[in-house]
């Protein structure tokens, strides 16, 4: 395993907060004692590492979820002589209290074991530090911060129905319809309809199905395959419809359609000659 750390910082929704990520590959560093003014959650995708935090010593293992309080001081380093990896994001703390009651949330627990948890907050830091988008970042990462406050902590979750919800969603819909190349952020949607983000989450996915980010990435996909079919090319095509490059084209035209935008274009292009 060798020695290696990439940062990535995200941004929640456009002109939003920053939130940074790390995805690190350690076989012999060991962090000095230090604390962070936000939350650091991580989770453990290879080998062990040791903590001392509290006090004591926690040791994590791969599907391991770690939290580390504000101001907490804390090391890290590996367990084992085979070393160990993870990915971390670190979040203010405000993110953790949306969706739920109490104040700031309290996790009695720095390891825990949520098997579903840890593989969605690993896909999510996978896909949003491989292409920072705003609207994916805001739309999934404080939805699973909730999750994991309201699972994990001492925080008591708040009320789930959101009246009027499909109006809200229908709302924000053609909001992002209208802005696909620019969209607005989470925050100033639900600001603007009295809401909470998380409620506007709530009701936005209750509704649609689907989060935000995702409705909004396969109207792109729609969006694309009209100009994919008019002989655009791919490249041309991703910063038509608001992807950020034909990468970021050409993950979501898969999901959506099983196949690359250049393979699409061309199929319909055989069959127009």
């Amino acid at each position: 395993m060798r020695e290696q750390a990439r940062w990535t910082r995200a941004r929640l929704g456009r002109c939003g907060p920053p939130l940074d990520l790390l995805t690190a590959h350690f076989d012999r560093h060991v962090y000095a004692p230090h604390a962070h003014d936000e939350f650091t959650i991580g989770v453990t995708v290879g080998g062990s590492e040791v903590i001392a935090y509290r006090g004591g010593r926690i040791h994590s293992y791969p599907g391991s979820i770690v939290v580390l309080e504000p101001g907490e001081m804390h090391t890290g380093g590996p367990a084992a002589s085979e070393g160990y990896a993870y990915q971390a994001l670190y979040t203010e703390p405000s993110l953790l209290t949306d969706g739920t009651l109490g104040g700031l949330p309290h996790f009695r627990d720095a390891v825990l074991h949520d098997p579903e948890l840890a593989t969605a907050l690993r896909r999510a830091h996978t896909d949003i530090s491989t292409c920072p988008d705003p609207l994916e970042a805001e739309s999934r990462l404080p939805w699973l911060l909730t999750a994991l406050a309201r699972r994990h902590s001492t925080a008591r979750a708040s009320e789930d129905t959101v009246p009027g919800a499909d109006h809200i969603a229908r709302s924000v819909r053609d909001r992002l319809a209208d802005e696909l190349l620019d969209p607005p952020s989470l925050a100033a949607l639900a600001t603007d309809l009295g809401l909470s983000r998380y409620q506007l989450l709530r009701a936005f996915r209750t509704t649609m199905g689907v989060p935000p980010y995702a409705w909004l990435a396969q109207h792109r996909v729609a969006k694309a395959r009209g100009l994919l079919e008019s002989g655009l090319r791919p490249a041309e095509v991703a910063g038509l419809v608001g992807f950020a490059d034909q990468a970021h084209l050409t993950r979501w035209f898969r999901r959506v359609l099983g196949v690359t935008p250049a393979a699409y274009r061309n199929s319909v292009q055989d069959t127009a000659g």
